[in-house]
C-alpha cells in the first residue's frame, strides 16, 4: 500500500479527472483496480461533483494532505459499497446506450430493405455506431458544469449513444429521415440540418436526436440517441479533416482551412453531379419499360 500511495501521490496531478469513468466502465476493470478507485472516485464524485480536477488538485496542492486523504479513504469502509454501486450503475446505463443504438441501426436496416425494392439500389451505402468514449463523457459534463455522476450523464447528454448513416445521395439523406421520424415510437428530440445550412468549416450532415424505447425484461426505458446522416463523399470530408486538423504536435496553417472548405465545397459539386446522372439513369429506366409496355 505505502507503494501504491507514493505512486498515486506522484502522478496525481497528471491523472485525467475522468479516470472514474474508464475504470467503472466494467465490473473487471473496478475489480482489478480496486484500491485506486477507491481513492479516486471518492474524491471526484462525492467532495468534488461541480468544481472538478482542477480544484481538487489546488485544495490538495500539499503531499502530506493528500495522504491524510487517501488513508482516511482506505479506511472507509462505505466508501467500498458506494463504489461498487456506482460501478454497476455505470455498466448498467451504458448496457442500456447499446440496446437503443440496436433498436435505431434495426430500424434502418428495415428501412433499407424496403426502400431497396422501390428504387431497385439500396439508399444506405454503411450503417456506423458508437457508443460515447468515457473521456469525451468526462469532458463534455465538464464543460456543461454540471456534476460528473453517473445520473448526470443520462441528465445532461444527449449524444451518449450515436448512429450514423452514410447514404449514396443526398435526397437519400431526407427519404430515410422521414420514414425514421414517421415511426410512431420515436420522439424527435432535436434536429440539426447542416447540409442546408453547412458549418462556417464546410461540415455537411443532417443531425437528429430523437428518443427511442427500449423494452427490458420488467420495464420500457426511452432512450436518447444521435442520428447522423451524411453521403459518401460528407462523410469522407468530415473524417480527413478532423484528422488534418486536429493531427497531434501540428500546428496547421491559417490558409489550410480555406482549402478543406473548398475541397467540401467540391464534394457538394461531385454529389449534385452524380445524383444527377442517377436521375438521367432512372429516367431513361422507366421511359424503356413504359416503351416494352407498349
Amino acid at each position: 500500500l505505502k507503494i501504491l500511495k507514493a505512486l498515486l501521490l506522484q502522478g496525481f496531478f497528471y491523472v485525467k479527472k475522468t479516470l472514474f469513468f474508464l475504470l467503472v466502465s466494467s465490473t473487471n476493470i473496478y475489480l482489478f483496480f480496486k484500491i485506486f478507485l477507491q481513492i479516486y472516485v471518492i474524491l471526484i464524485i462525492l467532495k468534488y461533483p461541480l468544481k472538478g480536477f482542477g480544484a481538487m488538485s489546488q485544495e490538495f496542492a500539499n503531499e502530506r494532505e493528500l495522504e491524510k486523504e487517501f488513508e482516511q479513504i482506505f479506511e472507509n469502509e462505505e466508501a467500498h459499497y458506494l463504489i461498487a454501486q456506482r460501478a454497476h450503475e455505470y455498466a448498467k446505463l451504458m448496457a442500456y446506450y447499446r440496446c437503443a443504438i440496436m433498436e435505431v441501426e434495426t430500424k434502418f436496416r428495415v428501412l433499407n430493405e424496403e426502400l431497396s425494392l422501390e428504387y431497385d439500389r439500396n439508399p444506405i451505402e454503411t450503417i456506423k455506431t458508437r457508443l460515447k468514449s468515457v473521456e469525451s463523457i468526462g469532458d463534455k459534463l465538464t464543460a456543461l458544469n454540471v456534476p460528473i455522476t453517473v445520473e448526470s450523464i443520462e441528465q445532461n447528454l444527449h449524444d451518449v449513444a450515436g448512429v450514423r448513416v452514410i447514404c449514396g445521395f443526398p435526397s437519400d439523406i431526407y427519404t430515410l429521415a422521414n420514414a425514421f421520424l414517421n415511426q410512431d415510437d420515436i420522439t424527435l428530440i432535436e434536429k440539426k440540418d447542416y447540409i442546408a445550412n453547412p458549418k462556417p468549416n464546410g461540415y455537411r450532415s443532417l443531425h437528429l436526436i430523437v428518443e427511442i424505447p427500449i423494452f427490458l425484461h420488467d420495464e420500457k426505458r426511452r432512450m436518447k440517441v444521435e442520428v447522423q446522416f451524411r453521403t459518401i463523399s460528407m462523410d469522407w470530408w468530415a473524417s480527413l479533416e478532423h484528422k488534418i486538423r486536429y493531427k497531434k504536435d501540428v500546428q496547421v496553417p491559417n490558409g489550410i482551412a480555406e482549402e478543406l472548405k473548398e475541397c467540401a465545397e467540391a464534394a457538394v459539386i461531385l454529389d449534385n453531379r452524380m445524383e444527377q446522372i442517377q436521375a438521367k439513369i432512372t429516367d431513361k429506366d422507366q421511359k424503356n419499360a413504359q416503351t416494352d409496355l407498349l
